[in-house]
């Protein structure tokens, strides 16, 4: 009996640090997105957090051969306009809330438009599910990207 309570909570002792890691992952590093319309990767964007509130910039992007090395957000307005894409902060204002982080936006640099934005970890922090919307999140759409480092 002593044995088996021993056993118990070594067990233990050794299991809660990795429950406690579990709890305090985070989005900020380096993620790959994969597009939710080719299922293929589009960019790699690091995720920052600045004071409690989460930023993200594109680091490099996966082109197509022919495809303009240096693209910029043409389509884009105000500050972003003509912006290199590379380098550009497509994400910012996310603050955590509960198990997702909310309240901020999301450019799409393929068309210029500005979205509102949420995103949850997934996969014990490897996978991360960004989800885009316009009003509510039931209008929008969702990629899944994918920790990097």
């Amino acid at each position: 009996m002593k044995l088996l309570l021993r056993a118990s909570v070594l067990a233990l002792s050794c299991t809660l640090p990795l429950l406690a890691l579990a709890q305090e992952a985070s989005p900020v590093g380096l993620w790959k997105n994969i597009d939710d319309a080719t299922g293929k990767p589009k960019a790699m964007i690091r995720i920052s957090d600045n004071k409690g509130e989460l930023r993200g910039q594109i680091e490099k992007l996966f082109l197509a051969p022919g495809d303009d090395p240096n693209p910029r957000c043409t389509a884009c307005s105000g500050t972003n306009k003509d912006v290199p894409v590379i380098g550009m902060v497509i994400m910012s204002g996310l603050r955590k809330a509960g198990n997702e982080y909310t309240g901020g936006e999301i450019i799409d640099p393929d068309n210029g438009k500005i979205y509102r934005s949420k995103m949850t970890l997934a996969d014990g922090g490897k996978k991360l599910t960004v989800r885009g919307y316009v009003g509510m999140p039931l209008f929008g759409r969702s990629q899944v990207w994918v920790r990097q480092d």
